[in-house]
């Protein structure tokens, strides 16, 4: 899947989960709040690193490919909602990146 494809997907995924959050809180989650479960997420993943390690006790749910995948999710979501194109970004900091490491 390409970048502006997962882009659109998240956003959809988003706009449901703003509906249930207007059922369940009377509005939806705002930006700030986003970027709160996004790091309880980002913390999770290094949960995952730990048991897959097996430094951490426990047979650990949802498994280390989720939440991986459930981060990039949310800061795909974050870009949308402060107006940063995420495949604009991404090519910027890895050409940045390319550059700083020749």
């Amino acid at each position: 899947m390409d970048i502006n494809e997962f882009a659109t997907r998240s956003k959809q995924i988003r706009d449901r989960y703003h509906e249930l959050e207007i059922k369940q809180d009377g509005h939806p989650w705002n930006t700030e709040q986003d970027a709160l479960a996004f790091l309880t997420d980002a913390g999770l993943v290094g949960r995952q690193v730990m048991n897959n390690q097996h430094s951490w006790p426990g047979n650990l749910q949802p498994k280390l490919d989720q939440k991986i995948a459930e981060s990039i999710w949310w800061l795909c979501s974050i870009a949308d909602q402060t107006n940063i194109n995420i495949n604009d970004a991404l090519e910027t900091f890895l050409t940045a990146k390319e550059h700083d490491l020749k």
